[in-house]
């Protein structure tokens, strides 16, 4: 008797929701239909659109977008956790961008999610030893969306990157779950020193428009950088620093500051006011 299991189709609400939002936005704009049949509704899965989207993104006269859509369908099929922390940054963005309002933004116009899954594509040939075609893609992100992350540098899942202009993450550096941060900011190093030389971003925290934080120096979970602060010691977890030379100015004002997206100096909205 065969197993009524093996017939259940999986379930992927995700990948549900984007098809639903696609099939409404040719409706209401018939002209882009041809995108969004070739980007999303021409795929049976959310990993598939996501190697489609990544090729036509990074390809070049040196590299045909069929070879890296079979490098994202490797990468996808040899490690799922690649498109988990994909599912997790779109939910992200959509839940902390003000101006995203469908899961199909991201995936289909928003260059700093586009630049981040193409760092995990990097990041996953950077650790198979394929350090040449890890270069490449940095190569291509850099140009292709003006964000520059080395492809050993570590990034967790829940990442929001917004607008993502002139993003520079070394190689050394890693940054936890959950983790906002605006255009212009900067994790680098201090000098020529080749050892571990970035900083660690700790989860949850939020990074200001410009901010830049340099050196191998610890950013506490839930902490807040102020735009235009430069960071140059450790930050304790659920502070915010501000200025230049960046100093504690105050506690952070919530649990989840990278969530609240609330840079000001008062209290996160949400929260409830102190007595």
């Amino acid at each position: 008797m065969a197993n009524p299991k093996t017939n259940v189709a999986p379930v992927d609400p995700v990948w549900d929701r984007i098809c639903l939002e696609a099939e409404e936005a040719v409706r209401a704009e018939p002209l882009m239909g041809a995108l969004l049949h070739q980007g999303i509704l021409h795929h049976s899965s959310f990993e598939r659109a996501l190697a489609y989207r990544m090729s036509m993104k990074l390809a070049s006269s040196d590299m045909s977008e069929q070879i890296l859509r079979e490098i994202a369908d490797e990468a996808y099929t040899a490690d799922p956790s690649i498109t988990a922390a994909a599912r997790a940054d779109l939910a992200a963005v959509f839940e902390r961008d003000p101006a995203c309002h469908r899961y199909i933004q991201p995936l289909l116009y928003f260059k700093g999610y586009q630049a981040v899954q193409a760092y995990r594509l990097g990041h996953w040939l950077w650790t198979e030893g394929r350090h040449d075609l890890a270069y490449f893609l940095q190569m291509r992100v850099s140009e292709a969306f003006g964000v520059d992350i080395h492809p050993a540098a570590r990034i967790g899942k829940g990442i929001m990157i917004d607008h993502a202009h002139s993003i520079v993450v070394g190689e050394t550096a890693v940054v936890g779950d959950n983790v906002s941060m605006l255009h212009s900011v900067t994790l680098g190093g201090t000098g020529k020193e080749e050892e571990d030389r970035h900083p660690k971003i700790g989860n949850g925290v939020l990074i200001g428009a410009g901010a830049k934080v340099l050196g191998n120096i610890k950013v506490g979970d839930r902490s807040r950088i102020a735009a235009g602060s430069v960071v140059l010691e450790d930050v304790p977890c659920c502070k915010t620093v501000a200025g230049v030379p960046a100093r504690i100015v105050g506690e952070a004002g919530c649990d989840q500051p990278s969530i609240a997206m609330d840079q000001t100096l008062r209290r996160c909205k949400g929260d409830q006011a102190e007595s």
